[in-house]
């Protein structure tokens, strides 16, 4: 049986089927919740997607998606975004460096690894259709949570800028307008203890009211094996209060409006790394860790993350064929962090840096639906300020290289895509963005004596001088773009369906937060995509979803070091220096072999390259460095294999899951080294969950990385590569600091889950 807590659906249970060894070209339909109630025992499950920004059978949707709904969510154990990459083909979400909430995201080989403010993302991330701009806590934790979409390739007809590689949607429950409440509690391995609230409550017969909180708190998988006096030892520990309210009302069957509020606080410790080499400063080296997941600070250890949104959403079905929509939001985030690059009890290269942003979008839907044609169209106002402080502390030389500034952004599109029917066989989809982005950079620069921090009191009797720093950037530019998108569609028969597109995508330009001098902001970058794909259900027990593509990416912006003598102040430029194509194939399918179990796969692979980067070299002759440079966070095949069985007792239903979840060799960063890189890992996951007869009591028992594997998910290169001999070069701040930080070791938890 397929469960949602109050009541027992049939089970059709569609995780991907294990063909992975089919040589068919791939792509990616993942699964979902199951959206339909009379789906028959044994057989596929529709699956409902938002896409293309309206309802729709992810079966009828000529785009690559990934839909994980809230029971495979909850059967599966996964606990936040980052999860999500092992369901999703050439997808990339991994916690970035040394935080627990910043992501790095990458879809097909496009993405930004660098999370400091003014930079872009490649791949966007909403919350209930809001754009969340900043990297800065986007490693949501999950709850209160109905799906999770991966959509793959550019989606900037729909999604507009910065989703290049693609989106990933983060999408919340709406109310049953029962009352309700259930209380879930998680403990697990490095005393992991959790607590998940929920519940709604209707106000009249037409509003309202819901509340979810979360307390999640783990100790390190680690320790820092020095620190300074009174601070927190724990290293990758979790320490996160999170909540959301929300009020609904249905105003009438046609009439609906959502207000959300949410705010999450993360306190977890700043992350310490792993060197991967010897520091050569003079008392630097302290004994080598016994784990990767131990490590050496002269930085405080404390960390903050707080976040908070609110949004309305106003859903207006005017008559048959027209509907209105509405989404107002705003939000804010603050994130002082510590972070200690070179990793030793001395501080050698230590960098305290806070981010601040805030944003506010208003986005209106007009949209048409008949038997023949679909069209989705609407206006997009963005306005957002992203600033950021650091100093970076060079023991060495004695003096912190102060950066800060804002980076403010005020952008509006306009857009409309229309689906026409041919005949009953054939189908158009044509659109058209219009974006207009104005951005205004401010970015002051400074050398100081001796350890400086961004505010008075980072540490114990600092007091922060006045009038520090000079501006060295204060402009505006702005850009406009047209992104496209066309499509032709096939029905070849009622239950499978053939697909061409070409989509573009942008990522808006920006000024260097980093820049010492004077510097014209980098321009935007743009990807050109082609797809084949085809969307089939062979059998109403067997389905084959599969996408080629190809993406030729331009004007790949890069801060390029401009050739200076002086590792203690290093000049840098950003510009539009690289060049680079993909291709692939992604697959994914469904094998639904009795009532009671499923097989699941899917399969990406990716030959992703640059095709130039232009530098220059010591003498400013040009060059040409595309032979040294390597796509990041790319693996070459990414494969996932999973299985689910249904075991019906006297006592409630037993759902059992595994799957093993392969990665292949990858870089972390652009310019490799070969101590940074990752080689191919697996990891085996699996899972049983138990619910009562009565659909109260839900028990589960999840088991990750079972095997132990250990693979690096971030890291700092801070040397100046290597000599002739293979030997590493001091970079900035006189070391070679080469320091790695890995996912999450073997876990097991249990939860208990009571709804009333």
């Amino acid at each position: 049986m397929k469960h949602t807590f109050g009541n027992k659906l049939n089970f059709t249970r569609t995780l991907c089927a294990t063909a992975v060894t089919l040589a068919c070209i791939g792509a990616q339909t993942a699964l979902a919740q199951d959206t339909d109630e009379g789906a028959s025992k044994g057989k596929l499950e529709k699956i409902e997607v938002t896409a293309r920004r309206t309802v729709e059978s992810l079966q009828e949707v000529p785009v690559a998606i990934t839909s994980l709904g809230e029971a495979e969510l909850l059967e599966k154990g996964i606990e936040n975004l980052t999860e999500i990459q092992q369901f999703s083909p050439n997808t990339t979400l991994q916690v970035s460096r040394g935080t627990n909430s910043t992501l790095t995201a990458f879809i097909r080989g496009v993405g930004q690894q660098d999370p400091v403010w003014g930079f872009e993302p490649g791949v966007g991330i909403y919350i209930d259709d809001v754009y969340v701009a900043r990297p800065q806590g986007a490693v949501f934790d999950l709850y209160d949570v109905e799906r999770i979409e991966v959509l793959r390739g550019p989606q900037g007809t729909l999604y507009g800028k910065n989703t290049i590689g693609g989106a990933v949607k983060y999408i919340t429950k709406r109310m049953s307008g029962d009352s309700e409440f259930s209380v879930k509690a998680t403990v697990g391995t490095a005393s992991q203890r959790d607590l998940k609230l929920s519940g709604q409550i209707p106000l009249t017969d037409k509003l309202y009211l819901g509340l979810a909180v979360a307390s999640l708190q783990r100790d390190g998988f680690g320790k820092f094996l020095s620190v300074p006096a009174g601070q927190d030892d724990e290293n990758y520990n979790k320490d996160i209060i999170a909540g959301r309210l929300t009020l609904e009302y249905q105003a009438s069957d046609d009439l609906f409006l959502r207000f959300n509020y949410d705010k999450t606080v993360d306190d977890s410790n700043a992350k310490g790394g792993y060197r991967l080499v010897d520091s050569i400063i003079p008392g630097a080296n302290a004994p080598s860790p016994d784990s990767v997941y131990d490590s050496y600070s002269s930085l405080p250890t404390w960390n903050k993350v707080e976040l908070e949104g609110m949004s309305l959403t106003i859903d207006w079905t005017l008559n048959d064929y027209w509907s209105f929509k509405s989404i107002t939001a705003t939000r804010e985030g603050d994130s002082p962090t510590n972070i200690d690059f070179d990793s030793t009890p001395l501080p050698i290269f230590d960098v305290p840096a806070e981010y601040n942003d805030e944003q506010f979008s208003q986005e209106i839907q007009l949209n048409y639906a008949s038997d023949d044609l679909t069209f989705v169209s609407g206006l997009y106002y963005y306005d957002a300020e992203a600033c950021g402080i650091y100093d970076a502390y060079l023991v060495a030389f004695g003096i912190s290289l102060e950066q800060s500034g804002c980076t403010d952004t005020e952008s509006y599109a306009i857009y409309g895509q229309a689906s026409y029917d041919i005949t009953d066989k054939w189908s158009v989809t044509a659109g058209l963005r219009y974006t207009n982005d104005e951005k205004s950079g401010v970015v002051n620069a400074a050398t100081l004596l001796g350890p400086n921090y961004p505010t008075s009191g980072w540490v114990e009797g600092y007091v922060r001088p006045e009038g520090m720093g000079t501006t060295v950037i204060d402009d505006t530019e702005s850009w406009s773009r047209v992104t496209p998108r066309l499509g032709v569609e096939y029905q070849y028969s009622e239950d499978t369906m053939f697909y061409t597109s070409f989509s573009q995508g942008f990522k808006s330009g920006m000024f260097n937060p980093r820049a010492t001098f004077y510097q014209a902001p980098a321009a935007p970058e743009e990807v050109n995509s082609y797809e084949i794909g085809m969307k089939s259900d062979l059998t109403d027990k067997f389905r084959l979803n599969a996408t080629a593509f190809w993406l030729d990416y331009t004007d790949r912006q890069y801060v390029v070091n401009v050739p200076s003598d002086d590792l203690a102040e290093p000049t840098q430029r950003i510009a539009n220096v690289g060049e680079s194509d993909a291709s692939g194939l992604e697959l994914e399918v469904t094998y639904v072999a009795t009532d009671a179990l499923t097989f699941s796969g899917s399969l990406g692979t990716i030959d992703a390259s640059f095709t130039e980067v232009r530098s220059v070299d010591a003498a400013g002759n040009p060059v040409d460095l595309s032979d040294n440079f390597v796509i990041s966070n790319t693996p070459e095949y990414t494969v996932n294999l999973a299985a689910n069985y249904l075991l019906t007792t006297g006592i409630g239903d037993l759902i059992f899951n595994a799957n093993y979840y392969y990665r292949d060799d990858y870089e972390l960063f652009e310019a490799p080294d070969p101590l940074l890189a990752q080689d191919g890992y697996g990891l085996v996951n699996a899972s049983v969950t138990w619910y009562s007869d009565d659909g109260k009591w839900q028990v589960a028992l999840h088991g990750k990385n079972l095997t132990d594997e250990e693979y690096r998910v971030g890291g700092y290169n801070f040397t100046n590569g290597r000599d002739d001999d293979g030997n590493l070069l001091p970079g900035l701040g006189g070391d070679t600091t080469l320091v790695g930080y890995y996912g999450d070791p073997r876990t097991v938890h249990l939860s208990v889950n009571y709804r009333f």
